[in-house]
């Protein structure tokens, strides 16, 4: 089979890779990103060997939605390196009640996730506008929808519902979960990176500016600390994590906000970015003497280290803790005092591992394993993409509700 495709699309921003097929497996030959859309967008992408394959900005006008992004990489994918695709892979966040597993896209697929808009206001129409572009120039290449939601979709119904009554649960009001596709991957990799854990009660912290946890037993989810859409759970970069629904009814009955004005406020204002004052990057925060960055800081590796207790409850015990993602993977600061959080099941940090970005980190006496295992969703994409082509592949829209 000729190169895959992996499209990664947000707000302002559109990460692609592009994988080589083989028998043994997907491997990364090309990866980039187009930013800055409809400001100052910037193409940049680089060989496996980090060398320079493109570096150019446009206009504001040239590449002002996802759609020309995705146009002007694939243009420059093509017409200048000659790199062909056999199947495109996306990131779709949000697969509702329908979808446990990745599927080929048709009318009926789109028609489908296009119902899942408002779950994921912000994520879910950024990730259909790239499909509907290749589509409308493309319309024989096969694309593949890869669902965040679709690895936690095995959790047990009394871990699954909330408590309001049966009738919105079959109309799919549920926890979901989400970054299922980095928890699946890392899920993935444990056996080779720690053996002994791998098939233990592991919790999984994917920190970055969206942030989650999840619990995992023999390399499965059964719990997550994110829910119906992506704003439940721990503070992020500039969402809030759980919070009282008596807040967003004050917020609207007292403060008169409306559910735009509201979606926006939880989605773009709180988090990190809102406790602070100052940024949603951790970065910023740390390196500030400021009260609000102290602030928000303690606020954030609380929550992580008050979830592991909700996570090890529901696992009966932990075994391994795993940090991933941007944070999880550069911030020695914020592992060190997670760690100190930790240390009532029995953790111990190695300081000079962590120092030293070492996969394990866990000091000798630590009853619990520590781990840094970079993520890569990508990777996950293009092997689920090889696998729902693949010959006698089972091509079913199954619904689960």
């Amino acid at each position: 089979m000729d190169s895959v495709l992996v499209v990664n699309a947000g707000s302002s921003s559109l990460k692609f890779q592009v994988f080589s097929t083989g028998t043994e497996g997907p491997a990364s030959i090309i990866r980039g990103a187009v930013d800055g859309i409809g400001t100052r967008p910037r193409l940049k992408a680089a060989r496996a060997d980090n060398s320079t394959l493109a570096d150019q900005s446009y206009e504001a006008g040239q590449v002002s939605d996802l759609a020309s992004a995705i146009q002007v990489a694939g243009a420059m994918l093509r017409e200048k390196h000659g790199v062909s695709f056999a199947a495109v892979g996306h990131r779709v966040v949000h697969g509702g009640p329908v979808y446990e597993r990745p599927v080929v896209i048709d009318d009926e697929v789109i028609a489908q996730l296009e119902r899942f808009v408002p779950l994921a206001p912000l994520h879910q129409p950024n990730n259909l506008a790239p499909i509907r572009a290749i589509r409308e120039r493309f319309p024989n290449l096969p694309q593949v929808a890869c669902f965040d939601t679709a690895f936690h979709r095995g959790h047990k119904a009394a871990a699954d519902c909330y408590a309001i009554p049966q009738s919105l649960y079959s109309e799919g009001v549920r926890r979901y979960g989400f970054h299922g596709l980095s928890y699946e991957y890392i899920a993935s990799r444990l056996p080779e990176v720690a053996p002994d854990a791998a098939q233990g009660r592991v919790i999984v912290a994917h920190l970055g500016s969206g942030a989650s946890m999840c619990a995992l037993a023999d390399g499965r989810s059964v719990e997550s600390t994110m829910g119906f859409t992506a704003l439940d759970g721990l503070p992020m970069g500039t969402r809030p994590g759980q919070i009282d629904p008596g807040v967003l009814l004050y917020l609207m009955t007292d403060k008169g906000m409306s559910p735009a004005a509201l979606q926006k406020f939880l989605y773009g204002e709180c988090g990190l970015k809102g406790l602070s004052g100052i940024s949603n990057d951790v970065r910023d925060l740390q390196s500030s003497d400021q009260p609000g960055a102290k602030l928000a800081m303690e606020h954030f590796v609380y929550r992580i280290g008050l979830n592991a207790g909700m996570l090890a409850a529901a696992l009966g015990g932990v075994d391994a803790f795993v940090f991933t993602a941007g944070i999880g993977e550069r911030s020695t600061i914020v592992r060190a005092r997670v760690a100190e959080r930790l240390a009532w099941l029995g953790v111990e940090l190695d300081p000079a591992a962590n120092e030293a970005g070492a996969t394990v980190i866990s000091g000798r006496q630590s009853r619990v394993a520590l781990l840094v295992v970079p993520t890569d969703e990508e990777l996950m994409i293009a092997r689920h993409t090889l696998a729902a082509l693949s010959p006698g592949a089972a091509q079913s829209n199954r619904r689960t509700a």
